[in-house]
Parts: C-alpha cells; sequence; structure tokens
C-alpha cells in the first residue's frame, strides 16, 4: 500500500494578490494577434497555408506586446490586460464586427472593447472576407443541412466559427526533449523525405514549418528572459529582484532545453498550454494527467532538498491561476452555451497506469489543493475512480466538492477503459486515457477527436413527428405517417426514429464540412510536433495525421425523450387518457399556457404555407391578422382539454426515479441518438462517436424549442447530458442515479455529464463525505461513466440573483465545467436553480 505526503500547504498571500488582480476589471478584447497575423498573411500569398500559418504564429510571436505581471512567479501572457483575449480573424469575424457595439453589455459573458480597437480589428479583418474556414465550410455544407441548422435542430457552430482544440498534446515531450530536441526530430525526419517522394511536396513543406513554429516559440520565451532581466535591473526589493533573475534564468532554459527542476517543468508547461491558444482559438486545450508527467521533477527536487511542499504547491497555485487568464471571446449566442467565460481545460488526477496499477501519488493530492487555494472555475479538475483508487484520495476531492466550487468531476475508469477499447483503443494506451474539455475521454498526444462537434436537440424531431416533419411551415424533415392515424406505440417511436436518423444524417454533412474547411484553411504546425504521429506523416492534424481521429457531436435531452416517449405509451396506447390529435393540439398551444412569439411564430409559420398551397400571397398584415384568429379560435373547452392533459403527464412516473419501465424507455431513447452515429467517417478517416452532454446549450436551444410531451413548457431548457428532467427526479439521489446507470454510457464514448445538486449539510462532516463516496462508488458499479455536483443552497443562488455584488466569489458547476454564478445568464442562473436539491 502507498503511504501519500497528505500536509496541506497554507495558501499564501501571493496567489490571493494575483486572483485579486486577475479579477479587478471587465475582460477586455485586444487587437494586437489579428494586426500582425494579418500583417504576415499579406506577406505569404502563393505559398503553402501550412507554411504561412506557421510564418504567422511565428511573427505574432516576435512582435505581440509581452508583460510580466507584479507577483508573478510562472510568466507568459496572451494579452496585456488580465483575462483579456486576442481575435482570430482567419476563422470568422464577422460575428464580432456586428458585436462592436454590445459586447460589452451583453447578458453572457461580455467584454470591454476600446474604439481604437474597434478600428484596428476592422481594417485587419477586410483582408479575410471571403477567406476564413467558416466561409469555406459553408461552401461544403448541403443546402438540407444549413435548413437544419437554421431551424435549430443542430449547430455547428463551435467549429464553424472557431479552431477546433479538443485534445491533449505531448507536454512531458518538451519536458524531456525541450524544443529544440524536438527540433532535431523533426529535420531527422525531413531528411528522409526525397525530392522523388509522392508527398515531397506536401511533407517537406509541412515539416518546415515546424521548425518555424518552434523557432518563434523559442525566440518568444527569449522576449521573456530579457523583460525579466530587464525589470530585475529597475526593481529595488530584494526578493522580487531574486524571483524576476530566476524567472529570467528559466525563461532562457525552456522551452528551448530539458527542464531540469520542477520549476522549469511548471514554466516550460505554461508556455505550451499557453502558446497552443496563440497558435488557434480552439479551446478544451486540456493539461490531461499533469500529476502523472509533473511528478517526476516535483520527486527528484524533493529528495535532492531543493524544493519543499510549500514552495512546490505555490507554483502549482500560480499555474492555476495562469489558467483564469486565459480567456475567449464567442459570438452572442455560442456565448450563451459556453457561458462563463471557460476555456474546458480539463487536468485529471488519480487513476490507474498503463500496467494497470494505482497511479495516485503525491503531486495528485496537491492538485487538488491549488484548486482549494485559487478557488477559480480552471483548471477544470477531474478525478479518475476505479476499485482501487485510495479513499484518501476521494476523500480530500470531496473536501474540495463540499466547498461549492463544482469541482472535481468524477470519471469511472471501469466504464472508459473499456469503452475506449471497443474503439480499437489498445488497453494499455486505454488505461492511460485523460478527459478533454467538458466530459470526453481520450489518448493523451496521439488523438484530434474533435470533441463538442455539435450540439444536437433530441426534443426537435420529437416536435416534428407530431407535425410530419414541418417547422414554421416549411416541409424541413421527412414527412413521417400523421400522428392521427398512428395505430401504437410502435409506429410513434419508428417515426421518431426516421426524423432522427434524417437529422443525424445532416449533422455529419454539416461536420464534414468544417472538418474539410479546416483542414484546408487551418493547418497547424506547432500542435503537429506534440501529437503523434504528424511528424511521422508530415500531415498535421487536420489533415489526418494523429494516430486517432473521431467526430464527437453530442446530443441532449434524453430524459425529456425518455418521459414523452413513456407518456405517448402510457397516456395513449395503454390507458387510453388521450388521443394523439388531442396531444398534438396540447403542445400546438403550450398545453394551454403562454402563446409566447415561438407558439406564434410556428403558427404563423404554418398559415403562410396554406396561403402558399392555395396560390395566395402571404402578405404580412394578413399573415399576421390570420394567425391571431387561428389562436382565437381556441375554445375554452379546449384550453381545458389541453390543462387537463398536461395534469395527466405531470402525474405519470418520470426518469431518474429508478423505475425500470420508465428507464428501459431511456435506454431506448438514448440509442436513437448513439447507435446512428456509429456508421459515419469524417475526411480524417475516423468514425462518429456519440456524446450526452450539453455544455450549457440545453438552456439557449431550449429556447428555440416547442412544447414536448414530457409536459415540458415551450421555450423551456431541455434536460441536461444525461440527468433527469430538472426536479422531477423526487426519490433521492440514490434512485436518480440508479435510473441514469440505466442507460448505456459506454456506447457514448465521446463522454456523458451526469449532474447532481445537494444541499451544504449532505456533506457535513466526515460522516457526510464518506456517504457521498459512496453514492459514487455506487453508481459507478452500475456502470455509471461520470458524475459533477453542486453544493450550495437553492436560498444561496436566490439570494445571488438578486444581489450579485454580494457573491463575487461563488462558482457553481454548470454543464461540464463551473463558472462564476453571478455572471452567468439569467436563463441559466434559473436553469441552475430548478435542478433537484438532493440529501444523503
Amino acid at each position: 500500500m502507498k503511504n501519500f505526503d497528505l500536509s496541506r500547504s497554507p495558501k499564501t498571500e501571493r496567489i490571493a494578490r494575483l486572483v485579486e488582480d486577475l479579477y479587478a476589471k471587465m475582460p477586455e478584447i485586444e487587437s494586437a494577434r489579428a494586426v500582425l497575423y494579418t500583417e504576415s498573411f499579406r506577406q505569404t500569398e502563393n505559398q503553402p497555408m501550412v507554411l504561412r500559418k506557421a510564418k504567422a504564429f511565428a511573427h505574432v510571436l516576435d512582435q505581440i506586446p509581452i508583460i510580466i505581471r507584479p507577483n508573478e512567479l510562472i510568466v507568459g501572457s496572451s494579452t496585456l490586460a488580465p483575462r483579456g483575449c486576442q481575435t482570430f480573424p482567419e476563422f470568422s469575424f464577422e460575428w464580432l464586427e456586428q458585436e462592436f457595439d454590445t459586447v460589452a453589455n451583453r447578458e453572457a459573458d461580455p467584454f470591454f472593447i476600446a474604439e481604437e480597437t474597434k478600428k484596428q480589428l476592422h481594417e485587419a479583418d477586410k483582408y479575410w472576407k471571403g477567406r476564413t474556414t467558416s466561409d469555406l465550410a459553408l461552401s461544403y455544407m448541403s443546402p438540407e443541412a444549413i435548413r437544419a441548422q437554421s431551424h435549430n435542430i443542430f449547430t455547428v457552430g463551435n467549429y464553424f466559427y472557431n479552431g477546433v482544440g479538443h485534445f491533449t498534446v505531448q507536454y512531458w515531450k518538451v519536458l524531456e526533449l525541450g524544443i529544440e530536441g524536438i527540433m532535431r526530430e523533426v529535420k531527422a525526419e525531413l531528411d528522409t523525405v526525397k525530392p522523388s517522394d509522392a508527398d515531397y511536396g506536401t511533407k517537406s513543406r509541412m515539416l518546415e514549418s515546424c521548425l518555424i513554429a518552434c523557432t518563434g516559440i523559442i525566440r518568444y520565451a527569449n522576449r521573456y528572459a530579457a523583460l525579466a532581466k530587464e525589470l530585475a535591473a529597475k526593481e529595488t526589493n530584494k526578493t522580487r529582484k531574486e524571483e524576476l533573475l530566476r524567472i529570467a534564468e528559466n525563461c532562457t532554459q525552456v522551452p528551448a532545453k530539458p527542464a531540469r527542476n520542477f520549476y522549469e517543468a511548471c514554466q516550460s508547461f505554461w508556455f505550451v498550454q499557453q502558446l497552443i491558444q496563440m497558435e488557434s482559438s480552439g479551446h478544451s486545450i486540456s493539461p490531461g494527467r499533469f500529476d502523472q508527467y509533473m511528478y517526476p521533477y516535483y520527486r527528484a527536487d524533493l529528495e535532492a532538498g531543493v524544493i519543499n511542499h510549500d514552495d512546490a504547491q505555490e507554483l502549482l497555485d500560480c499555474i492555476w491561476v495562469k489558467l483564469n487568464d486565459l480567456n475567449k471571446c464567442r459570438d452572442a449566442e455560442s456565448a450563451k452555451g459556453f457561458a462563463g467565460y471557460s476555456l474546458f481545460q480539463n487536468l485529471i488526477v488519480g487513476g490507474q497506469d498503463e500496467q494497470g496499477r494505482d497511479a495516485t501519488n503525491d503531486l495528485s493530492f496537491m492538485c487538488i489543493d491549488a484548486s482549494m487555494h485559487v478557488f477559480l472555475p480552471m483548471p477544470s479538475l477531474s478525478i479518475r475512480v476505479w476499485n482501487q483508487s485510495p479513499q484518501e484520495l476521494l476523500l480530500r476531492a470531496a473536501e474540495l466538492t463540499r466547498t461549492g466550487i463544482g469541482l472535481p468531476a468524477y470519471y469511472n475508469d471501469e466504464v472508459i477503459i473499456p469503452s475506449l477499447m471497443s474503439r480499437g483503443i489498445p488497453l494499455e494506451e486505454a488505461r492511460n486515457y485523460s478527459i478533454i474539455g467538458c466530459v470526453e475521454p481520450q489518448v493523451m498526444g496521439k488523438t484530434l477527436g474533435w470533441h463538442d462537434a455539435a450540439f444536437f436537440n433530441m426534443v426537435r424531431p420529437m416536435e416534428l413527428v407530431f407535425t410530419g416533419g414541418v417547422d414554421m411551415g416549411e416541409q424541413i424533415g421527412p414527412k413521417t405517417k400523421p400522428v392521427e392515424e398512428m395505430q401504437s406505440f410502435e409506429e410513434f417511436f419508428d417515426a421518431y426514429q426516421e426524423q432522427m436518423n434524417y437529422f443525424i444524417g445532416l449533422l455529419v454533412n454539416a461536420d464534414n464540412a468544417v472538418d474539410l474547411a479546416h483542414r484546408e484553411r487551418a493547418p497547424l504546425a506547432f500542435i503537429s510536433t506534440l501529437m503523434d504521429d504528424c511528424i511521422k506523416r508530415g500531415k498535421t492534424p487536420e489533415q489526418g495525421g494523429a494516430i486517432y481521429n473521431f467526430t464527437g457531436p453530442q446530443g441532449f435531452g434524453v430524459a425529456n425523450i425518455a418521459d414523452s416517449l413513456y407518456t405517448v405509451k402510457k397516456l395513449v396506447f395503454e390507458d387510453h387518457r388521450c388521443t394523439l390529435a388531442e396531444l398534438k393540439q396540447a403542445l400546438r398551444y403550450n398545453f394551454g399556457k403562454e402563446i409566447n412569439p415561438f407558439i406564434v411564430a410556428q403558427i404563423a409559420g404554418d398559415v403562410t404555407n396554406s396561403f402558399l398551397v392555395q396560390h395566395v400571397t402571404p402578405e404580412p398584415e394578413l399573415v399576421a391578422k390570420t394567425t391571431q384568429q387561428v389562436i382565437a379560435s381556441v375554445s375554452e373547452q379546449d384550453r381545458k382539454r389541453m390543462e387537463e392533459i398536461y395534469e395527466l403527464i405531470l402525474d405519470l412516473p418520470k426518469f431518474g426515479n429508478d423505475i425500470p419501465e420508465v428507464d428501459e424507455i431511456g435506454r431506448e431513447a438514448a440509442y436513437c441518438y448513439t447507435r446512428p452515429l456509429l456508421q459515419y467517417r469524417n475526411p480524417r478517416g475516423g468514425i462518429f462517436q456519440a456524446g450526452l452532454y450539453p455544455v450549457s446549450a440545453n438552456v439557449p436551444l431550449g429556447f428555440t424549442s416547442g412544447a414536448s410531451p414530457d409536459g415540458r413548457l415551450a421555450r423551456q431548457p431541455v434536460a441536461d447530458g444525461v440527468s433527469p428532467s430538472q426536479g422531477r427526479d423526487v426519490n433521492g439521489p440514490t434512485a436518480a442515479a440508479n435510473s441514469v446507470a440505466m442507460l448505456d454510457h459506454g456506447i457514448a464514448s465521446n463522454g456523458t455529464l451526469y449532474n447532481q445538486k445537494f444541499h451544504p449539510t449532505a456533506l457535513a462532516g466526515q460522516e457526510g463525505l464518506i456517504k457521498f463516496i459512496d453514492l459514487i462508488r455506487t453508481f459507478f458499479d452500475r456502470k455509471g461513466m461520470h458524475m459533477q455536483f453542486n453544493v450550495v443552497s437553492r436560498e444561496t443562488l436566490l439570494d445571488a440573483q438578486q444581489h450579485p455584488e454580494n457573491y463575487k466569489g461563488l462558482i457553481v458547476r454548470v454543464a461540464g465545467y463551473s463558472a462564476l454564478f453571478t455572471g452567468l445568464s439569467k436563463s441559466l442562473q434559473d436553469d441552475i436553480i430548478s435542478r433537484t436539491e438532493q440529501g444523503l
């Protein structure tokens, strides 16, 4: 049995000051990268794209303003302003220009932008008109896929507007070899390329681009070394002068050369983490198994007596602060789906090694303590759990959960490892998995998984079953049999599957279009040096250079579909309490509740379509008048019947209460999404794999959805991940977990997400922590994949909505990430508040 150092270092004043300075102002958009990147591209016309991008990256690193902030021990900032962000017009820019005057005041993730910055970006953006990845992606999409997105069936906006990201690179390679060592590897491969080789042109230029990018990184670090020396020469405080000189020494050594000690390893790691996010705007750049590749440096320094536990803890805490300094501005609609300024940098501890032995070490505990000290959303800390996980580690993790920060998330080795193996991953590599972004498993340094490739709202195809594929008066889906003519539940379920299969096919089309655009216009040299087998193949990850290639779009609304299908089965076909025609009318008119703009728009669409069928010009005034007449024609008796149906639905058993009949339908509902995806392939030669998690898109996409047969009203949030619908898991946390465990998590190899919320008293004392750990172990024994928790009272959240100034530090778990509660949109706050509050 291992003996761990369970000592806890105190949080230092330095960390408190760094955190305070980080959140002193609203995040700011800066223009330096966009201006420099564009400047380089203007000078490299007609050169291979991979070379152009590498040269532009290096040019940015040579010229972008740099800063060392007071109290910093780990340096490297992408912006001068704390939590600022650069822009990436090579992916998209129109949305930002349209939001220049509103981005500072929008509901989700506002950013300050100076007038001069607007002018500089506008000038740089002119070059990119017609040259972005989004422009090209749109040209590759089928009209049907574009139309489906305009009707909010799914969205591929994540990679349509941005870089891809969503990977863990080989950080350990930089620590062990240094960038210079990697360059030697690239040069050795380049020496094998012959002019007569069929791929000479593409491979040689790709490898040359790697050398350009690596050289730029070394120069960038040297700029920091020079700045640190300059600041040290002016510094009057002896302690700070010594710190700056040490920073200069570190930046001279790393990342160019191998790290010689733990401090240099920390600095080298940070340069890699930061600069990946300077090369591209892709998020979810996840440190992965940080405790594994950093531990040898900590252990060696500890044994040599060159560092102590307290100093090492402070360095980790400094990295944790820096992870929150990175930021990204998304378009207003996407910001609602990713609310909380999150970059989803997932760092995971614990689990097992490649030989199946427990891998927990002292750094695993120190990572948890760093999150306790810094108490900020990043990194998105996770913990791997298996049947030999030390109880001490789980207790330390549970203590962090008890603080209410929403960290860590818990992952089940016993499900994830076999799931990865089912996708062709060898056992040894599957055992070494890490988590990307929210909940997505992958093999570190070998995978371009395209996780988060799309959000698919499973509720919208259910609506289309009742309308025969018509939405807003337009035929957008298959013309399935009218529900009034259906004679069995099986007929209804078949119609739902037909709608699902059709739109999943369109999702694949849209994702592959974006994939092709990134291959042509966004080949990235730097990450190619840190992902097998890009150097050997002479291809960037976007071109298929990675060993493992997946596309992972996620579906959500499983609980809504489970409860909807059960409603139809039980209420209509078994108990005959209502007909499908009555249910259709109830859904159309929102169960007799509020007739909101969504309902009006749907009816107006039908009115418009009926006019067109009759060859009548649908003038706006005529459509509006007729729409109101249709709404007014609903009798009081009809409204009463709709409300009766609504009450009948609410009285039915619901998914999340350990009721086998309902849970089995939930399992089949999830299969409607997870199974069809497996038949499709992407342009990189890999397969599609399903995820069941929403980030926070269940709220905005629910807002564009009509009422559903589970009793969810129009424009209300869809159920998040694999969690039961909000407030409907009423039989306690174990019953809810048993229902969720009934789903087939293994087939959703792109990850599943399960939220639970507890009142703080549930985890009080040692007994509370032990019961909490028992709940997790029980859920994992029943083959659940993931659990995450909010530990905060409903009263606290409601008060924070009313008095945000009193809760500036309140952090909650949103979806696969944590965020400051007061920075979330009200609709997302309401969604979190509405989750069932459990006790143990």
